[in-house]
Protein backbone atom coordinates (compact mmCIF):
# COMPACT_ATOMS: atom_id res chain seq x y z
CA UNK A 1 0.00 0.00 0.00
CA UNK A 2 2.85 2.38 0.76
CA UNK A 3 4.30 1.79 -2.69
CA UNK A 4 0.93 2.49 -4.29
CA UNK A 5 0.58 5.85 -2.56
CA UNK A 6 4.23 6.93 -2.77
CA UNK A 7 4.57 10.20 -4.69
CA UNK A 8 5.91 9.80 -8.20
CA UNK A 9 8.90 11.80 -9.26
CA UNK A 10 7.95 14.71 -11.53
CA UNK A 11 9.11 14.35 -15.15
CA UNK A 12 11.68 17.13 -14.71
CA UNK A 13 13.39 15.09 -11.97
CA UNK A 14 13.22 11.93 -14.07
CA UNK A 15 14.78 13.81 -16.99
CA UNK A 16 17.60 15.19 -14.88
CA UNK A 17 18.34 11.76 -13.40
CA UNK A 18 18.37 10.24 -16.89
CA UNK A 19 20.74 12.94 -18.14
CA UNK A 20 23.04 12.51 -15.13
CA UNK A 21 23.34 8.81 -15.94
CA UNK A 22 23.76 9.14 -19.73
CA UNK A 23 25.49 12.49 -20.29
CA UNK A 24 28.03 12.37 -17.48
CA UNK A 25 30.06 9.57 -19.15
CA UNK A 26 29.70 11.29 -22.54
CA UNK A 27 30.68 14.83 -21.51
CA UNK A 28 32.87 13.84 -18.55
CA UNK A 29 34.31 16.93 -16.83
CA UNK A 30 32.09 19.20 -18.92
CA UNK A 31 28.83 17.74 -17.60
CA UNK A 32 28.60 19.75 -14.32
CA UNK A 33 28.89 23.00 -16.29
CA UNK A 34 26.42 21.87 -18.96
CA UNK A 35 24.02 20.65 -16.26
CA UNK A 36 24.14 24.04 -14.54
CA UNK A 37 23.43 25.75 -17.86
CA UNK A 38 20.41 23.55 -18.55
CA UNK A 39 18.96 24.40 -15.14
CA UNK A 40 19.43 28.17 -15.52
CA UNK A 41 17.62 30.74 -17.62
CA UNK A 42 18.21 30.30 -21.33
CA UNK A 43 19.92 33.02 -23.34
CA UNK A 44 18.19 34.43 -26.40
CA UNK A 45 19.10 36.10 -29.64
CA UNK A 46 17.03 38.67 -31.55
CA UNK A 47 16.49 37.62 -35.17
CA UNK A 48 15.90 40.90 -36.98
CA UNK A 49 12.87 40.94 -39.25
CA UNK A 50 13.99 42.19 -42.66
CA UNK A 51 10.34 42.67 -43.63
CA UNK A 52 9.74 45.23 -40.86
CA UNK A 53 9.86 48.92 -41.78
CA UNK A 54 11.45 49.81 -38.41
CA UNK A 55 15.04 50.63 -39.43
CA UNK A 56 16.48 51.86 -36.13
CA UNK A 57 16.36 48.47 -34.40
CA UNK A 58 19.92 47.37 -35.17
CA UNK A 59 21.33 50.66 -33.89
CA UNK A 60 19.20 50.43 -30.75
CA UNK A 61 20.55 46.95 -29.99
CA UNK A 62 24.14 47.99 -30.70
CA UNK A 63 23.81 50.81 -28.17
CA UNK A 64 22.87 48.14 -25.62
CA UNK A 65 26.15 46.33 -26.48
CA UNK A 66 24.48 43.58 -28.51
CA UNK A 67 26.08 42.50 -31.80
CA UNK A 68 25.02 40.57 -34.87
CA UNK A 69 26.87 37.28 -34.40
CA UNK A 70 26.25 36.23 -38.02
CA UNK A 71 27.93 39.14 -39.79
CA UNK A 72 30.61 39.49 -37.11
CA UNK A 73 31.98 35.96 -37.60
CA UNK A 74 33.46 36.28 -41.13
CA UNK A 75 34.99 39.67 -40.24
CA UNK A 76 36.61 38.18 -37.16
CA UNK A 77 37.89 35.24 -39.20
CA UNK A 78 39.38 37.55 -41.84
CA UNK A 79 40.87 39.78 -39.16
CA UNK A 80 42.79 36.97 -37.51
CA UNK A 81 45.34 36.93 -40.35
CA UNK A 82 48.69 35.73 -39.03
CA UNK A 83 47.02 34.82 -35.77
CA UNK A 84 45.04 32.02 -37.45
CA UNK A 85 45.52 28.56 -35.96
CA UNK A 86 48.53 26.65 -37.23
CA UNK A 87 48.29 23.25 -38.89
CA UNK A 88 49.75 21.55 -35.85
CA UNK A 89 46.88 22.58 -33.60
CA UNK A 90 43.52 20.82 -33.57
CA UNK A 91 41.77 24.03 -34.58
CA UNK A 92 44.27 24.55 -37.37
CA UNK A 93 43.75 21.06 -38.74
CA UNK A 94 39.99 21.53 -38.76
CA UNK A 95 40.25 24.89 -40.54
CA UNK A 96 42.64 23.50 -43.14
CA UNK A 97 40.45 20.45 -43.68
CA UNK A 98 37.45 22.70 -44.33
CA UNK A 99 39.52 24.82 -46.71
CA UNK A 100 40.69 21.77 -48.66
CA UNK A 101 37.14 20.46 -48.90
CA UNK A 102 36.08 23.85 -50.22
CA UNK A 103 38.78 23.74 -52.89
CA UNK A 104 37.60 20.25 -53.85
CA UNK A 105 34.07 21.58 -54.29
CA UNK A 106 32.53 19.39 -51.60
CA UNK A 107 31.66 22.16 -49.19
CA UNK A 108 31.25 25.94 -49.36
CA UNK A 109 34.32 28.04 -48.60
CA UNK A 110 34.91 29.20 -45.07
CA UNK A 111 32.26 31.77 -44.25
CA UNK A 112 30.42 31.34 -47.57
CA UNK A 113 27.29 30.15 -45.80
CA UNK A 114 27.28 33.42 -43.90
CA UNK A 115 26.85 35.63 -46.95
CA UNK A 116 23.30 35.93 -45.84
CA UNK A 117 20.89 38.70 -44.96
CA UNK A 118 20.09 36.86 -41.71
CA UNK A 119 20.91 39.13 -38.77
CA UNK A 120 20.71 37.92 -35.18
CA UNK A 121 21.83 40.07 -32.25
CA UNK A 122 23.17 38.56 -29.04
CA UNK A 123 24.64 40.04 -25.90
CA UNK A 124 28.30 39.23 -25.09
CA UNK A 125 29.38 36.21 -23.07
CA UNK A 126 28.45 36.66 -19.44
CA UNK A 127 25.98 39.47 -20.22
CA UNK A 128 22.50 38.32 -19.12
CA UNK A 129 20.63 41.42 -20.31
CA UNK A 130 17.15 40.57 -21.56
CA UNK A 131 15.76 41.87 -24.83
CA UNK A 132 12.67 44.06 -24.71
CA UNK A 133 9.50 42.54 -26.22
CA UNK A 134 9.20 42.87 -30.00
CA UNK A 135 7.38 45.95 -31.35
CA UNK A 136 5.13 46.24 -34.41
CA UNK A 137 5.75 48.61 -37.29
CA UNK A 138 3.03 50.63 -39.06
CA UNK A 139 1.88 47.49 -40.89
CA UNK A 140 1.78 45.46 -37.70
CA UNK A 141 4.91 43.40 -38.48
CA UNK A 142 7.11 42.78 -35.43
CA UNK A 143 10.69 44.05 -35.52
CA UNK A 144 12.46 40.93 -34.24
CA UNK A 145 11.89 37.36 -33.16
CA UNK A 146 13.41 36.11 -29.91
CA UNK A 147 14.88 32.61 -30.18
CA UNK A 148 17.76 30.47 -29.04
CA UNK A 149 20.49 31.91 -31.28
CA UNK A 150 22.00 28.43 -31.70
CA UNK A 151 18.80 27.47 -33.56
CA UNK A 152 20.02 29.60 -36.47
CA UNK A 153 23.10 27.45 -37.01
CA UNK A 154 21.21 24.67 -38.88
CA UNK A 155 19.68 27.33 -41.16
CA UNK A 156 23.10 28.88 -41.82
CA UNK A 157 24.53 25.41 -42.47
CA UNK A 158 21.81 24.79 -45.06
CA UNK A 159 23.35 27.65 -47.08
CA UNK A 160 20.27 28.48 -49.17
CA UNK A 161 21.15 29.80 -52.63
CA UNK A 162 19.01 31.98 -54.95
CA UNK A 163 15.98 30.13 -56.36
CA UNK A 164 16.54 27.00 -54.25
CA UNK A 165 13.49 24.84 -53.60
CA UNK A 166 13.56 24.44 -49.81
CA UNK A 167 11.64 22.10 -47.51
CA UNK A 168 11.34 22.60 -43.75
CA UNK A 169 10.05 19.12 -42.89
CA UNK A 170 9.26 19.65 -39.17
CA UNK A 171 8.65 23.39 -39.29
CA UNK A 172 6.52 24.32 -36.25
CA UNK A 173 6.59 26.45 -34.20
CA UNK A 174 8.24 28.46 -36.99
CA UNK A 175 11.50 30.10 -35.91
CA UNK A 176 13.65 28.31 -38.49
CA UNK A 177 11.02 28.83 -41.21
CA UNK A 178 11.09 32.55 -40.44
CA UNK A 179 14.91 32.53 -40.60
CA UNK A 180 14.77 30.80 -44.00
CA UNK A 181 12.49 33.56 -45.25
CA UNK A 182 14.91 36.20 -43.93
CA UNK A 183 17.50 34.98 -46.46
CA UNK A 184 15.26 36.46 -49.15
CA UNK A 185 16.47 33.94 -51.73
CA UNK A 186 14.20 30.87 -51.43
CA UNK A 187 12.74 30.11 -54.85
CA UNK A 188 10.06 28.05 -53.15
CA UNK A 189 9.56 27.23 -49.47
CA UNK A 190 7.46 24.36 -48.18
CA UNK A 191 6.88 24.31 -44.41
CA UNK A 192 5.41 21.11 -43.00
CA UNK A 193 4.52 19.85 -39.54
CA UNK A 194 2.42 16.84 -38.62
CA UNK A 195 0.83 18.61 -35.65
CA UNK A 196 -2.24 20.69 -36.55
CA UNK A 197 -2.00 22.71 -33.31
CA UNK A 198 1.71 23.44 -33.85
CA UNK A 199 1.00 24.37 -37.48
CA UNK A 200 -1.42 27.01 -36.17
CA UNK A 201 1.51 28.47 -34.22
CA UNK A 202 3.53 28.51 -37.45
CA UNK A 203 0.73 30.44 -39.18
CA UNK A 204 0.75 32.95 -36.30
CA UNK A 205 4.49 33.50 -36.64
CA UNK A 206 4.19 34.05 -40.39
CA UNK A 207 1.28 36.45 -39.87
CA UNK A 208 3.18 38.46 -37.23
CA UNK A 209 6.45 38.79 -39.18
CA UNK A 210 5.90 38.32 -42.91
CA UNK A 211 3.97 40.51 -45.37
CA UNK A 212 0.97 38.90 -47.02
CA UNK A 213 2.48 38.74 -50.50
CA UNK A 214 5.50 36.79 -49.17
CA UNK A 215 3.39 34.73 -46.77
CA UNK A 216 1.24 33.48 -49.61
CA UNK A 217 4.27 32.04 -51.41
CA UNK A 218 4.99 29.67 -48.47
CA UNK A 219 3.26 26.32 -48.79
CA UNK A 220 2.22 25.21 -45.29
CA UNK A 221 1.12 21.58 -44.87
CA UNK A 222 0.41 19.11 -42.06
CA UNK A 223 1.50 15.80 -43.55
CA UNK A 224 3.30 13.07 -41.63
CA UNK A 225 6.88 14.00 -42.50
CA UNK A 226 7.86 10.34 -42.72
CA UNK A 227 5.80 10.08 -45.93
CA UNK A 228 7.36 13.04 -47.71
CA UNK A 229 9.78 10.96 -49.75
CA UNK A 230 6.78 9.24 -51.36
CA UNK A 231 4.81 12.48 -51.72
CA UNK A 232 7.50 14.57 -53.42
CA UNK A 233 10.67 12.57 -53.85
CA UNK A 234 13.75 14.14 -55.47
CA UNK A 235 12.19 17.63 -55.57
CA UNK A 236 14.18 19.94 -53.28
CA UNK A 237 17.65 21.50 -53.39
CA UNK A 238 17.75 21.96 -49.61
CA UNK A 239 15.88 20.18 -46.82
CA UNK A 240 15.89 21.05 -43.12
CA UNK A 241 14.98 18.14 -40.81
CA UNK A 242 14.66 19.60 -37.30
CA UNK A 243 13.26 16.49 -35.65
CA UNK A 244 11.21 15.98 -32.48
CA UNK A 245 13.61 15.04 -29.69
CA UNK A 246 13.92 14.94 -25.90
CA UNK A 247 14.22 18.77 -25.91
CA UNK A 248 16.70 18.51 -23.05
CA UNK A 249 16.36 22.03 -21.67
CA UNK A 250 12.54 21.90 -21.68
CA UNK A 251 12.62 18.43 -20.10
CA UNK A 252 14.51 19.56 -17.00
CA UNK A 253 12.64 22.88 -16.62
CA UNK A 254 8.96 22.40 -17.56
CA UNK A 255 6.37 19.91 -16.31
CA UNK A 256 3.89 20.55 -19.13
CA UNK A 257 4.26 18.57 -22.35
CA UNK A 258 7.31 16.79 -20.94
CA UNK A 259 8.55 13.76 -22.89
CA UNK A 260 9.76 12.23 -19.59
CA UNK A 261 6.22 11.94 -18.24
CA UNK A 262 5.67 8.26 -17.44
CA UNK A 263 2.76 7.95 -19.87
CA UNK A 264 5.15 9.02 -22.69
CA UNK A 265 7.88 6.44 -21.93
CA UNK A 266 7.21 4.42 -25.09
CA UNK A 267 7.09 7.57 -27.21
CA UNK A 268 10.47 8.65 -25.82
CA UNK A 269 12.02 5.25 -26.44
CA UNK A 270 10.84 5.33 -30.05
CA UNK A 271 12.32 8.77 -30.78
CA UNK A 272 15.51 7.53 -32.53
CA UNK A 273 13.40 5.43 -34.91
CA UNK A 274 11.09 8.38 -35.66
CA UNK A 275 14.13 10.61 -36.18
CA UNK A 276 15.69 8.12 -38.59
CA UNK A 277 12.44 7.84 -40.56
CA UNK A 278 12.15 11.63 -40.83
CA UNK A 279 15.78 12.01 -41.90
CA UNK A 280 15.34 9.30 -44.53
CA UNK A 281 12.25 11.12 -45.84
CA UNK A 282 14.32 14.31 -46.02
CA UNK A 283 17.08 12.54 -47.97
CA UNK A 284 14.56 11.03 -50.38
CA UNK A 285 12.90 14.44 -50.88
CA UNK A 286 16.23 15.92 -51.98
CA UNK A 287 17.44 16.12 -55.57
CA UNK A 288 20.73 14.36 -56.39
CA UNK A 289 23.42 16.87 -55.39
CA UNK A 290 21.04 18.48 -52.91
CA UNK A 291 21.69 18.89 -49.20
CA UNK A 292 19.95 17.99 -45.96
CA UNK A 293 20.62 19.49 -42.52
CA UNK A 294 19.52 17.35 -39.58
CA UNK A 295 19.16 18.99 -36.18
CA UNK A 296 17.98 18.36 -32.62
CA UNK A 297 17.99 20.28 -29.35
CA UNK A 298 19.36 17.24 -27.49
CA UNK A 299 22.82 16.22 -26.26
CA UNK A 300 22.06 12.53 -26.86
CA UNK A 301 24.38 10.66 -29.29
CA UNK A 302 21.52 8.18 -29.83
CA UNK A 303 19.45 11.02 -31.29
CA UNK A 304 22.37 12.72 -33.01
CA UNK A 305 25.40 10.92 -34.49
CA UNK A 306 23.81 7.46 -34.31
CA UNK A 307 20.82 8.62 -36.38
CA UNK A 308 23.18 10.09 -38.99
CA UNK A 309 25.25 6.91 -39.19
CA UNK A 310 22.17 4.72 -39.53
CA UNK A 311 20.64 6.99 -42.21
CA UNK A 312 23.81 6.85 -44.33
CA UNK A 313 23.74 3.06 -44.03
CA UNK A 314 20.02 2.73 -44.84
CA UNK A 315 20.28 5.09 -47.82
CA UNK A 316 23.06 2.94 -49.27
CA UNK A 317 21.69 -0.53 -48.55
CA UNK A 318 17.94 0.00 -49.06
CA UNK A 319 17.81 2.80 -51.66
CA UNK A 320 21.22 2.58 -53.36
CA UNK A 321 21.73 6.28 -52.56
CA UNK A 322 25.18 7.51 -51.58
CA UNK A 323 25.10 10.15 -48.85
CA UNK A 324 28.14 12.16 -47.81
CA UNK A 325 28.49 13.76 -44.37
CA UNK A 326 29.78 17.31 -44.83
CA UNK A 327 32.46 18.92 -42.66
CA UNK A 328 31.03 21.78 -40.56
CA UNK A 329 34.06 22.24 -38.31
CA UNK A 330 34.55 25.78 -39.66
CA UNK A 331 31.36 26.73 -37.79
CA UNK A 332 33.25 26.05 -34.57
CA UNK A 333 35.98 28.44 -35.64
CA UNK A 334 33.61 31.15 -36.84
CA UNK A 335 31.28 31.12 -33.84
CA UNK A 336 33.53 30.20 -30.92
CA UNK A 337 33.09 33.70 -29.45
CA UNK A 338 29.30 33.27 -29.27
CA UNK A 339 28.72 29.57 -28.52
CA UNK A 340 30.39 26.77 -26.56
CA UNK A 341 30.96 23.79 -28.87
CA UNK A 342 31.60 20.16 -27.97
CA UNK A 343 34.90 19.26 -29.60
CA UNK A 344 34.42 15.46 -29.56
CA UNK A 345 31.48 15.02 -31.94
CA UNK A 346 32.22 12.21 -34.40
CA UNK A 347 30.17 13.98 -37.05
CA UNK A 348 28.23 17.23 -37.10
CA UNK A 349 28.52 19.95 -34.47
CA UNK A 350 27.01 20.31 -30.99
CA UNK A 351 26.45 23.55 -29.06
CA UNK A 352 26.66 22.99 -25.31
CA UNK A 353 24.84 25.13 -22.75
CA UNK A 354 27.26 27.15 -20.61
CA UNK A 355 26.51 29.72 -17.93
CA UNK A 356 28.41 32.45 -19.80
CA UNK A 357 26.82 31.56 -23.16
CA UNK A 358 23.63 29.74 -22.26
CA UNK A 359 22.44 28.75 -25.73
CA UNK A 360 21.56 25.26 -26.88
CA UNK A 361 21.81 22.38 -26.73
CA UNK A 362 21.76 22.31 -30.53
CA UNK A 363 23.10 19.50 -32.68
CA UNK A 364 23.31 19.90 -36.46
CA UNK A 365 24.82 17.82 -39.24
CA UNK A 366 24.86 18.37 -43.00
CA UNK A 367 24.42 15.60 -45.56
CA UNK A 368 24.80 15.70 -49.33
CA UNK A 369 22.86 13.32 -51.57
CA UNK A 370 25.34 12.23 -54.23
Amino acid sequence: KKAATAPRLPPTRLALHHFDVTYSPQLRERWPSVRAGLLCEQKYGALLNNFSTLRHVARELELLNAADFVSRAPKKEAGRGDGAPQEGSGEGRRALRAERMAQAGTSPPLGASLRSSIRCYTFPRGDITRFRPARPDALGLLDYYLMDAASLLPVLALNVQPDDFVLDLCAAPGGKTLALLQTGVCGHLAANDVSISRTKRLYQILHSYVPREIRETVRVTSYDGRDWGQLEGGTFHKVLVDVPCTTDRHSVMEQDNNIFHRRRTKERQMLPMLQLQLLMAGILATKPGGEVVYSTCSLSPLQNEHVIERAVEVAETQYNISVQVEDLSHFRTLFQDTFSFFSDCRMGELVLPHLTANFGPMYFCKLRRM
